[in-house]
């Protein structure tokens, strides 16, 4: 935050993010009106797809074609621009970019704990709080359709995750710093953050507990099985299995290795030494997610102290975040390094980040590294029957609110959100209306995929 809100007491900042109210008033975030000029979901997919590898555009666009839902997770590029014509109360945080549901997931940390987080920041940048918070809420709307939930239903869960917002950022708002930022997101060993909001109901425990007995199962030894095979005397190479996983020439396969040497210097030295007990086995190219995809992405196999001790990495390309045109935020930048980007948004963010997280270079393209299997999982929205939809929409919410907490003010954005439920509703008239949209859109791709214009 700016010093000189730094050096004011929370209640002062708290009733300066109120004041903000007479301009920006809450009910106007509850409005969305489509661009006179806005351009066609082709045009914008097809700038999305610039630098991928043509090759995948097809199967991206197949993945996005899945579902409407789908389409949502894919199309950060297309909601930024649409967020950009968005009322905003002039309150920033390091955005998360992408906070959709299908972005909050389990991953293990360096102590073994299975938490529950945000887990992508490919799109994180400097920009208004509210942006993330639509996306979520959108992403809630969009999914319970998907889902078959009806349009009551759907209100209820994304009002419940504004308001878990706004309960959280007033929780966190008195609080001291090193309080805040310590603020747990442990299934297993949950603190108020998460407790209050799963609570002690049994099916809640039930969740829970699957999740974690999933995640505790997706290790490096777990996928090593499935993915690797022995080589000979040359050791253990990766089994190819189209087109999620392919070979690669010898000569990408040397440069990321040469790539990998690079982003160990990222690390801090007991990391590194700890990375030098591995030796790299092989490089392949993986397929990954559904907005990735077409992104140049690798997966590397190391073996540590014999086969039963495999790590897998991953080498994953970094773009120019999608908002970032709209938001002039570059010269605001620590760092030019898109890797780099991603990695401090992780540990800005996140509660706790994977110890092995880092960056490098690879034909002058940003990459950011990370484990591929330390313990991470997701809570399928098949799942969520009923209440724990709600429930899980409001979970994320505070997940949400938790990390604006660590690079905002957010006693100020408390102010602004307030006690009652004003925002709660504009926000609802929000996600309704581009849940109307992203079906359209979806239609669209579906009818130009049909016509074989894409």
């Amino acid at each position: 935050m700016p010093k000189s809100q730094a050096m004011a007491t929370w209640e002062e900042r708290r009733a300066m993010g109120k004041a903000l109210r007479a301009r920006v008033p809450r009910a106007s975030h509850g409005e969305w009106n489509p661009a006179l000029r806005r351009p066609s979901i082709i045009s914008l997919l097809q700038q999305s797809n610039r630098g991928r590898q043509a090759g995948l555009i097809p199967l991206r666009l197949e993945r996005m074609a899945a579902s409407p839902y789908d389409f949502l997770r894919g199309s950060a590029a297309i909601m930024a621009g649409d967020l950009a014509g968005t009322p905003v109360s002039g309150l920033r945080v390091l955005m998360s970019g992408d906070a959709h549901l299908g972005n909050f997931g389990l991953y293990g940390s360096p102590t073994g704990d299975v938490l529950f987080d945000l887990d992508d920041f490919d799109e994180s940048t400097p920009g208004p709080w509210e942006w993330d918070l639509k996306r979520l809420t959108a992403s809630i709307e969009v999914a319970g359709r998907v889902h078959g939930l009806g349009k009551r239903e759907r209100r209820s869960a994304v009002e419940h995750a504004v308001q878990t917002y706004r309960a959280t950022a007033s929780r966190l708002q008195s609080l001291g710093t090193l309080e805040a930022w310590y603020q747990s997101t442990s299934l297993e060993h949950p603190g108020p953050l998460l407790s209050s909001i799963f609570g002690t109901d049994s099916t809640d425990a039930e969740l829970i507990g699957r999740a974690v007995t999933v995640a505790r199962s997706r290790t490096s030894l777990g996928m090593f099985s499935k993915v690797a095979e022995a080589s000979g005397r040359a050791g253990w190479r990766l089994r190819p299995d189209p087109p999620t996983l392919t070979a690669i020439s010898p000569a990408l396969k040397a440069g990321l290795r040469g790539a990998f040497a690079r982003y160990t210097r990222t690390l801090s030295p007991e990391r590194q030494a700890l990375v030098g007990h591995y030796q790299i086995q092989d490089v392949a190219h993986r397929v990954v997610g559904v907005g990735s995809v077409g992104l140049r992405a690798y997966l590397v196999l190391l073996i540590g102290n014999g086969a039963g001790d495999p790590l897998l990495m991953q080498i994953k390309e970094a773009t120019v975040p999608s908002a970032e045109p709209y938001l002039a935020t570059r010269r605001r930048r620590t760092t030019g390094h898109e890797g780099e980007r991603v990695v401090l948004a992780h540990r800005a963010l996140q509660a706790s980040t994977d110890l092995l997280l880092g960056w490098t270079t690879v034909a002058r393209r940003p990459y950011f590294v990370r484990q591929m299997r330390n313990m991470k999982g997701s809570i399928p929205l098949e799942w969520l029957e009923g209440r724990l939809f709600l429930t899980y929409g409001a979970a994320c919410a505070a997940i949400l609110a938790r990390a604006h907490a660590r690079v905002g003010d957010i006693a100020a954005i408390a102010g602004y959100c307030g006690n009652s439920g004003a925002l709660d509703v504009a926000l609802g008239d929000w996600a309704e209306a581009y849940g109307d949209q992203t079906e359209r859109d979806h239609a669209e791709l579906m009818k130009a995929l049909s016509g074989k214009r894409v």
